[in-house]
């Protein structure tokens, strides 16, 4: 069994009340941390006011180093840390060591990027009483980071938030998901064994009192959160005049149109909807196919699921493991019904075993349904016909959400508006909408969220700009 500390400020701490985690395919318990509580959050951010001095006096070269040997060090212990994902969070090991690698790639971006951290000369004298001044500004750290991560990619997610806020010059601390508090703490070991100032990081696993107490501290100026919109929006209702990063997940479509490549478009469809069990806030979960080619396209996706391998995520050859709780599935199940009652039909699975969903595919959703316009997270992906590129385009948009959306065609007209008109923050043509390149802007508009990740950018909404103006003619 895996037991770690909470760390506060760099020092490992104890506590009797522990939270234990669970193995979601066998629901044995395989870990414990300790429980954390808003004290502990006051502790930590005493702490983060040092850790931002002390990170102030870091060159940027400096920085680089130290998130450079935070990627070296996870790359030696890879294995380790894989398998510590798969425990946590039912992903398979193939999963899991996509991930660590992902993670690896994202702290080396980040320490890039601390060498990156740019300003820009200003033209002070375009404006009429300008004459004679010149201007420039640079960035600078914006304060204290809050870090709150979900479940389903614990540790390239942290990695994503933890290490451009250090390449930033902010101390961080980290809430991870309380079933998922194991990678995320070893990541951190990490960053201390790497270098970073011990007052810099704190992580305090914990439940919504211990988020509320990082997100209201006056303290903290950048919330940084990965989870649901309900908690979402309850956070941006309470954190007060801070800087906000959300990433709120979504119901993301795939549009597949009439002279579409089938056998890719089916292929990659069955590959994003049932990674990590679709647990993705990225996974396939609307596919919008054209009439004209609906009939060939259900035969193509069908043959495609019934060549996943669900069960054991230690089994080399698992395609899908288990949801991350029973609750989970019974949600699941009672959403499949609701639409099966409005009139959809189960094409292949909807059957569960424990924390076990076979790969699901429901036809003909309504759009009145929670399958249709909610975040199933779950292996479930449902197909819908659509008579035009005008048709498929409004039921894209007909969601709450707005992350991003794949369109496979070979028409640049129809690619184009969706380009121009689809209400997401990501256009993926001719792949799915789970593309993600850690480094590229990722974000959502609508219910997905404000503010964007990928090193470079959430840099963007760590730092604040200082000006700077010279008056010559004094």
């Amino acid at each position: 069994m895996i037991k770690l500390p909470m760390i506060i400020g760099g020092q490992r701490v104890d506590k009797e009340e522990k939270i234990d985690v669970i193995y979601p395919y066998t629901q044995e318990k395989i870990g414990e941390v300790p429980k954390g509580s808003p004290e502990d959050v006051q502790k930590a951010i005493v702490k983060a006011k040092i850790g931002l001095q002390k990170l102030k006096e870091l060159s940027s070269y400096e920085k680089y180093k130290i998130l450079l040997k935070v990627a070296n060090l996870l790359e030696e212990r890879k294995e380790e840390f894989a398998r510590t994902i798969v425990y946590e969070v039912g992903k398979t090991i193939r999963e899991a060591r996509t991930e660590v690698e992902r993670a690896i790639n994202t702290i080396t971006l980040s320490a890039e990027e601390a060498k990156r951290i740019e300003g820009e000369y200003v033209h002070i004298d375009a404006s009429p009483n300008g004459k004679g001044k010149k201007g420039f500004y640079f960035r600078e750290p914006a304060g204290i980071v809050a870090a709150i991560t979900p479940f389903n990619f614990p540790l390239n997610l942290t990695a994503h938030k933890i290490a451009p806020s250090i390449a930033a010059g902010c101390p961080f601390v980290l809430k991870p998901s309380e079933r998922t508090p194991l990678s995320p703490t070893m990541l951190c070991e990490l960053f201390l064994e790497a270098g970073v100032p011990e007052e810099a990081v704190s992580i305090i696993p914990g439940f919504a009192d211990v988020g509320q107490a990082m997100t209201t501290h006056p303290d903290v100026r950048v919330v940084s959160f990965t989870g649901s919109l309900k908690v979402g929006e309850i956070i941006a209702k309470q954190a007060g005049l801070k800087k906000i990063v959300m990433e709120l997940g979504s119901n993301s479509a795939v549009v597949v149109d009439e002279d579409a490549n089938l056998e890719l478009a089916a292929k990659k469809a069955v590959a994003g909807g049932f990674a990590v069990a679709g647990q993705v806030c990225i996974s396939v979960q609307r596919i919008l196919v054209h009439e004209k080619v609906a009939d060939r396209f259900y035969e193509l996706l069908k043959q495609e699921v019934s060549k996943l391998k669900f069960g054991d995520p230690m089994d080399e050859e698992t395609d899908v493991g288990p949801i991350i709780t029973v609750d989970e599935v019974n949600r699941i199940q009672s959403w499949i019904q609701e639409a099966v009652e409005k009139g959809a039909k189960v094409a292949t699975g909807g059957e569960a075993e424990k924390t076990i969903f076979k790969p699901t595919v429901v036809v003909d959703v309504p759009e009145e349904t929670k399958l249709f316009y909610e975040e199933a997270f779950a292996p479930v992906v449902t197909v819908k016909k659509f008579k035009d590129i005008d048709e498929a385009l409004a039921l894209v948009n007909k969601s709450n959400y707005g992350l991003q959306v794949g369109v496979f065609t070979n028409n640049i007209k129809n690619a184009w508006k969706f380009i121009e008109n689809a209400e997401v923050g990501g256009v993926i043509i001719n792949d799915i909408p789970t593309f993600r390149a850690d480094n590229m802007p990722y974000g959502g508009v609508k219910g997905s969220g404000i503010g964007r990740e990928g090193p470079k950018f959430a840099i963007e909404d760590y730092t604040e700009i200082k000006v700077v103006v010279f008056d010559l003619n004094a």
